[in-house]
């Protein structure tokens, strides 16, 4: 008897955080990837690395964690509103990170607008908008070409569109359901 009732609770416990992710109400570890900001430069003024483009090649999601990593003597990173953004003022962040390794975990969904607060680092170029989409409009987005030979170097390429999708897939309801019917076939087994 003592079998049925755990193995009820943990069916409904699997049933639970699959809806929970499937809503995505829960951050889920399938969700979830790590996104260095300028990849191999990092959150730099050296070397013109181009945040535009680099969020351009990304499909963000909430769950995400989003690594800035910089010299904190040199730059920092501020989370700014969007008029702040386009304008490059750091007067009023919303929040400020310094520790040269900051990592930021996207909890909804929109834009999320990062500047460097240092005097003349965002008006170089060292801003990114991390635009988080809602999971039913999810579109992996078309990679532009960049505008000069370093900065192609630089990049780390992007998975097709159609790949892209495949991966997508993978991350959707049906791997979620596909572990929900392994916990469900699997937990019997391990009881017996």
């Amino acid at each position: 008897m003592a079998k049925v009732l755990l193995l009820q609770q943990l069916k409904l416990v699997a049933l639970v955080v699959l809806v929970a992710c499937g809503l995505q109400q829960l951050p889920c570890p399938s969700h979830a990837a790590v996104y260095k900001v300028g990849d191999k430069a990092g959150w730099t003024t050296i070397g013109h690395v181009d945040y535009k483009q680099w969020a351009a090649t990304k499909t963000f999601r909430v769950g995400d964690t989003i690594l800035f990593e910089y010299h904190p003597q040199f730059h920092n990173v501020m989370q700014v509103a969007h008029p702040a953004y386009q304008a490059c003022n750091a007067s009023f962040p919303i929040t400020t990170h310094t520790t040269g390794n900051d990592s930021i975990t996207i909890t909804r969904h929109g834009h999320h607008f990062f500047i460097c607060g240092v005097p003349g680092h965002c008006q170089s170029g060292q801003k990114v908008d991390i635009n988080v989409m809602r999971a039913a409009s999810s579109i992996a987005p078309t990679p532009t070409v960049p505008s000069s030979p370093s900065a192609h170097a630089e990049m780390t390429p992007s998975p097709s569109p159609s790949d892209a999708a495949k991966l997508h897939a993978l991350r959707g309801p049906l791997s979620k359901l596909a572990l929900a019917v392994a916990l469900v076939v699997a937990v019997p087994t391990l009881l017996d």
